[in-house]
């Protein structure tokens, strides 16, 4: 593995072992072998993916874990595993998704906290080493966001970072329960992050 360090654009590669942190996080590519580190969430706050398109839940937590990384594997996906260094525990998983190298564009998701870790400021400081990874080291142009329209705390913790909202497409996919859902589609530019999102979110975690 390596830390990630700022020396151009497009070094982004799907076979490194990238570790982005700060004081507060560190988020290192999810394995199979985190599976031991994430049970604990899987099997007693299932709630954790009431919004999600696919649950990780209960048994769930294997195959979810088989997804992710084979779509690193397929250069499609580059999963990470969250850890919180105040708390010294492992605290989630979240990763960039549907990466398109020859468009400059990706899609950042698939967050998620166990409980004693939402609204505590771990998910700024985690999209704040996100989106500068894609900006200034992957030399993305655009990274988009998606949530449940249903998500209210999703949604608000979108546009904390600085999103914006570009529309919603309904009926877009389906929750764990079975029913549908709409989709809220957020982003941020590559000219937006440097103007002031950037500046935005740093002041945010200070």
């Amino acid at each position: 593995m390596k830390n990630y360090k700022m020396e151009g654009e497009g070094l982004f590669d799907f076979s490194t072992d990238y570790i982005l942190e700060n004081e507060v996080v560190r988020l290192r590519p999810l394995k199979m072998d985190d599976y031991v580190y994430l049970t604990s969430y899987a099997e007693n706050e299932p709630e954790i993916w009431k919004y999600s398109q696919i649950s990780a839940a209960g048994e769930g937590l294997s195959s979810y874990l088989e997804t992710a990384v084979a779509g690193r594997e397929e250069r499609k996906q580059y999963p990470f595993i969250v850890y919180d260094k105040r708390k010294e525990k492992y605290a989630g998983s979240t990763r960039y998704y549907d990466i398109q190298e020859e468009q400059r564009t990706l899609q950042l998701g698939y967050t998620w906290y166990g409980r004693q870790f939402q609204r505590t400021g771990l998910n700024r400081n985690c999209k704040l080493l996100m989106l500068q990874f894609a900006f200034e080291g992957m030399g993305i142009e655009r990274v988009e966001f998606r949530a449940d329209y249903a998500n209210k705390q999703s949604i608000e913790a979108m546009l904390n970072i600085g999103c914006v909202e570009e529309g919603i497409l309904r009926s877009k996919g389906v929750r764990p329960d079975g029913s549908r859902r709409d989709s809220v589609v957020m982003s941020i530019l590559r000219s937006e992050w440097f103007d002031d999102v950037r500046a935005f979110l740093k002041s945010k975690i200070n």
